[in-house]
């Protein structure tokens, strides 16, 4: 019998599968090199200062499959250099994104503290501090100054600029200084280098004190206050220039989307080049604008959960079910954990998917997905009456939350006296090209449009009950189907007589007549 492989595979494809790393770590590394790229002496003074409320501390040790070869000797040196009444676990396998701290993992281990390593997203945690470890990279802070001193004398719309604001990959941070100090001696005396240190601990959203350390030089105290002239509140697209150190990652696409009114020039450490990205921000925004429209499209849309420990995650979900219901649309919650083709498309009937995760794992390439994934702040562009954008983008939780909650007045205002809206008139569809009737879910719709519409009644089973089903989409769209599991036929069949099966054991059957003289 052939092997219907396409149903049904032996796993010996999932055993031999080669992971792709998202980047390339030196496993051979001495006890000198590990201790000093994953900073094991402060992490284990930050666990030993730390204030927790238990006398017997657990501390979650959390790593990107990258990084989980190094995980037993980090292990190791930390436990060395804690007391016993500090007890380290390790996680691996993510429950979402690597770069967020996986608060579901750390309760599985009652944990006190998270220590992160690896490449962060640093969002604001929800429960638990968390220290983090980037790692380091190597970088020449004098050929990336020259670099961009280069730059900046052969472009004439970045000489005019005076203010340079420093972004960079978490794993550069440890140079943050000696670029800073490299950047002012080749660049014009006018020009401001303005630059907010990378949190190395951060405390959790409900905690009373929120304090957070910064990336120091060795030998200065880590605990210093950031100089005023270090940040960036007051840079304008107009004057300021954004130069971001690292290679091509989410991180530099969300910073292109987030700043697309900015100038953006790049650095990449690994192949020591510089490049202007502003000229890829109009092709990302057109390309994000195509998905806006067809969520515009969908009557049925899908919340999926990306996150259980960014802050501000619950009251997000529960403002997009808002906005959905006012829009006559429906919602469906689903989490699925980490989202790939696979797990979406069991879910038919939703036309379209709203991703709640953090900044760097909102944004999905959908061209294996077989419906639209968009972010909320989309989500919010695409169910507005009137189809505007700006180019604005917005992938924190809390300044979406923040400007959702300033606008509402604003529109209670501009509704007064507005006319009511005629849910049955069709609506143009720039996907397609034409108009379409959407299809109305909500109570209020239902009541619109009155008890006696025939479609809202549907066959339940074989004795000719009925079962309303006015707000259902998945009822409606099981209905439609051709095929819809297999029937029960409840007192139609005869019951089958019950038979002897197979004895014996693994091996071998009493009825498999094979040769007695065969070797066993």
């Amino acid at each position: 019998m052939t092997e219907l492989t396409a149903f049904s595979s032996s796993g010996a494809d999932a055993i031999n599968r080669i992971i792709d790393l998202h980047e390339e770590v030196p496993t051979n590394l001495s006890a000198e090199e590990l201790e000093n790229t994953f900073d094991v002496q402060r992490t284990a003074a930050e666990i030993e200062r730390g204030n927790y409320q238990r006398v017997c501390t657990t501390i979650a040790l959390q790593f990107p499959d990258e990084l989980l070869p190094h995980s037993v000797p980090i292990f190791r040196a930390l436990k060395s250099r804690i007391t016993d009444s500090r007890e380290l676990y390790v996680l691996a396998d993510t429950s979402y994104g690597s770069c967020c701290v996986d608060e579901v993992a750390a309760q599985h281990v009652d944990a006190d503290a998270l220590v992160h390593y690896g490449h962060a997203c640093m969002s604001q945690t929800s429960r638990l501090p968390v220290i983090y470890v980037p790692g380091k990279k190597p970088i020449d802070p004098s050929h990336c100054a020259d670099s961009v001193a280069a730059a900046f004398n052969s472009t004439p719309v970045l000489s005019e600029k005076h203010d340079v604001v420093l972004r960079y990959d978490v794993a550069y941070a440890y140079q943050a200084d000696s670029l800073i100090a490299e950047l002012k001696k080749r660049l014009p005396p006018p020009t401001r280098i303005l630059h907010t240190p990378i949190p190395l601990v951060a405390m959790p959203s409900s905690s009373p004190r929120r304090v957070q350390h910064h990336l120091q030089t060795v030998g200065d105290d880590q605990h210093a206050q950031e100089p005023e002239e270090t940040k960036h509140d007051d840079a304008t697209p107009e004057g300021s220039v954004i130069l971001y150190i690292g290679s091509e990652s989410l991180t530099l696409t969300n910073l292109l989307l987030t700043h697309a009114s900015y100038e953006i020039l790049t650095y990449d450490p690994v192949t020591r080049a510089t490049r202007l990205e502003s000229t890829r921000t109009n092709k990302l925004l057109m390309r994000r604008y195509a998905v806006v429209q067809k969520a515009r499209d969908a009557d049925v849309i899908g919340i999926l959960v990306g996150t259980l420990g960014v802050a501000n995650y619950l009251p997000l979900i529960a403002h997009l079910r808002n906005i959905i219901k006012k829009a006559h649309k429906k919602s469906y919650t689903i989490s699925v954990g980490k989202p790939n083709p696979a797990k979406l498309a069991n879910f038919l009937e939703i036309e379209c998917f709203v991703l709640v995760a953090c900044p760097e794992n909102s944004l999905l390439d959908a061209k294996d997905f077989l419906r639209p994934i968009v972010t909320p702040y989309e989500l919010e562009v695409a169910l507005q009456p009137t189809q505007s954008w700006n180019g604005r983008y917005i992938l924190d939780f809390e300044q979406l939350l923040k400007e959702y909650q300033e606008g509402l007045d604003s529109a209670a205002q501009s509704a007064e006296g507005a006319e009511d809206e005629d849910l049955e008139q069709p609506v143009f569809s720039l996907v397609s090209g034409k108009y379409r009737h959407a299809k109305r879910y909500g109570g209020a719709v239902e009541a619109q449009r009155g008890a006696a519409e025939s479609s809202a009644m549907v066959l339940r089973n074989q004795e000719s009950s009925l079962s309303k089903m006015d707000d259902n989409a998945a009822a409606q769209f099981l209905q439609s189907r051709t095929f819809r599991g297999l029937e029960t036929r409840i007192g139609q069949d005869a019951p089958s007589l019950l038979e002897q099966g197979r004895s014996g054991i693994a091996r071998g059957y009493a009825d498999d007549h094979r040769d007695s003289t065969a070797d066993p």
